[in-house]
């Protein structure tokens, strides 16, 4: 992969960490919003659902011995940037998982996180199957910022499971109740079974 037109170092400077987008959100929930242009009662309520899954997320999450042995093996430093929004139901799912890899990496893995609506240049550069979907993670070197992976939006059960409750045309808040409960058997391992195949294909 090439280096991003779309990825400099200025816009990376002007993502927000993980304790930035998190404090983002919390502080927009005080005022009955949520992240993004599109303001509603059900994507505030569905935003502090999602506070409620990272929170019990970043306090359960146990990485895989697996994911600690490829960090270790590759010396090299990486940009995880991460096109996310608060209201979104598998970004609150996925991303404390991807921060609990990169605070084990002791710095070789830095996260940025930018938001969906206000970066469409960006997503319109990462289209899963021509639609905006997030959470999604674009893999940079940091010292070249070329792309080198991107992953999202979904571990491949999960999106199977979504698209196959899709084509059923089962209602949104069946569809999104079946997937959260597939996210609370899995436990995350799914999704760390997938960023494990490419922390070794980097390494």
């Amino acid at each position: 992969m090439e280096t991003s037109p779309l990825i400099s170092s200025q816009r990376l400077a002007s993502a927000y960490t993980y304790s930035a987008y998190r404090q983002l959100i919390d502080e927009l929930l005080t005022e009955g919003k949520t992240t993004g242009p599109k303001q509603s009662e059900m994507l505030t309520r569905f935003t502090q659902l999602n506070v409620q899954r990272m929170q019990r997320l970043d306090k359960t999450t146990v990485l895989m011995p697996e994911i600690l042995a490829a960090i270790g093996t590759n010396p090299k430093v990486y940009y995880w940037l991460i096109i996310t929004e608060g209201w979104c139901g598998d970004a609150a799912q996925i991303v404390p998982v991807l921060e609990r890899i990169a605070e084990a990496s002791q710095g070789k893995i830095q996260t940025r996180y930018v938001l969906r609506d206000t970066n469409l240049d960006l997503i319109d550069a990462h289209l899963t199957k021509g639609g905006r979907a997030i959470p999604k993670l674009v893999i940079l070197e940091a010292d070249t910022l070329e792309e080198v992976a991107e992953w999202g939006p979904r571990p491949t059960p999960a999106q199977d499971l979504y698209w196959s409750l899709k084509e059923a045309n089962v209602p949104f808040d069946e569809l999104s109740t079946q997937l959260h409960t597939w996210y609370a058997k899995d436990k995350t391992l799914s999704t760390q079974a997938e960023l494990f195949e490419i922390l070794k294909r980097l390494s």
